[in-house]
């Protein structure tokens, strides 16, 4: 395999490279002031051509191929630079699931910044078991009126969009009587309150209640009782390193730790980088498996298994390394313990890869 750029990547990478320059210290990284400015973030990286690369025009996108995305990722982890957003999950979902129209009213404004969006999929008793959830939405002519309670629902301060899973069937297997909408955040019915996190941060996470928010019928992102397809579209998509950039911020924490060893780095961090520069060269191979039009359906969970024990190396090398003297890299470690849980746990990864992957029987 040869990973080189080719002319144009290097020409592209060379130009993300200066424009990241010129943002140098105009952005916050971590912390609530990353989330107070991450819709700034958005937008700028998107207006210089950096955001939503590989999409296609017709919504806003480049229609570049993903190495694209990769690059932006790396270079914005070499300059020290907020994360890109996070947004890949539901641009795909929408994509897949949703009516043309759907497509055109929703998606460019998603992808260039000036909507805000959340995911209203997990709740206090549905977390790991997603299709046992209770939201409701139930018919009332032209509109849905939807009942109940999201949790760990990322963006939901500031959003103007949730893409909410709720049940609308009651009758059918509970994977069959799910449907997915398009929610305006934006009106009575709907209360948000944020949670905080054991890193210190407090407007990344909420919790939502829905109690007769309403949503037009045409709101409905496929045909009653499709949500579950669009949530696995989502959920497998959120869990491939190569569309996250996992790898380089990984690497880019590991090189911080480096920096602040006096002497030889510890048996931690070392591990650490070998770990880090592992999931690299995953990531490196899974995006010449989709440039060769490959989709990895379950074997997403072992991706997810492998970001979760790097994430937890790179943790704890930082705990062992510097301790707590250092609020960012200390973070790291906090964040870490979530890894195993957000997305799927790895107990329901490792169910995924036993049934679906080596064919065992279901316990």
């Amino acid at each position: 395999m040869d990973f080189r750029d080719s002319a144009d990547e290097a020409a592209f990478r060379k130009r993300l490279r200066t424009w990241l320059i010129e943002q140098k210290g105009r952005f916050p990284t971590s912390g609530d002031a990353y989330w107070a400015k991450a819709g700034q973030w958005h937008r700028a990286l998107f207006e210089a051509g950096f955001f939503g690369t590989s999409w296609p025009k017709a919504y806003g996108g480049h229609d570049l191929p993903p190495v694209y995305d990769v690059i932006v990722d790396e270079e914005i982890a070499k300059a020290g630079a907020p994360a890109r957003p996070s947004l890949g999950y539901l641009v795909v979902g929408l994509s897949h699931h949703g009516s043309e129209d759907l497509r055109r009213r929703f998606l460019p404004g998603m992808i260039n910044g000036t909507e805000r969006w959340c995911q209203g999929f997990s709740e206090p008793g549905a977390g790991s078991d997603l299709a046992s959830l209770t939201t409701t939405a139930v018919q009332d002519g032209s509109e849905y009126v939807i009942h109940g309670h999201k949790i760990w629902t990322s963006y939901s301060d500031v959003a103007d969009w949730c893409l909410v899973l709720a049940r609308t069937d009651k009758t059918v297997p509970k994977h069959k009587g799910i449907s997915a909408f398009i929610v305006d955040m934006h009106q009575p019915g709907i209360e948000q309150r944020p949670l905080k996190m054991i890193s210190g941060v407090t407007r990344e996470f909420g919790q939502v209640s829905f109690d007769g928010a309403r949503v037009p019928a045409e709101n409905m992102v496929g045909a009653p009782g499709e949500g579950w397809k669009l949530a696995m579209t989502v959920v497998s998509h959120e869990r491939e390193p190569s569309t996250l950039g996992f790898s380089a911020r990984y690497g880019k924490t590991v090189r911080q730790m480096a920096s602040r060893v006096d002497g030889a780095p510890n048996a931690e961090l070392l591990w650490a980088w070998v770990q880090t520069e592992m999931l690299r060269l995953h990531v490196r191979r899974r995006l010449s498996e989709q440039l060769d039009g490959l989709t990895h359906g379950p074997q997403g969970s072992l991706d997810k298994l492998l970001m979760t024990w790097v994430e937890q190396s790179v943790g704890h090398a930082a705990l062992h390394t510097v301790g707590t003297g250092d609020e960012e890299l200390f973070g790291a470690y906090m964040y870490s313990r979530a890894q195993s849980v957000m997305g799927g746990t790895s107990q329901i990864q490792k169910n995924i890869i036993a049934q679906r992957i080596l064919g065992l029987p279901a316990p």
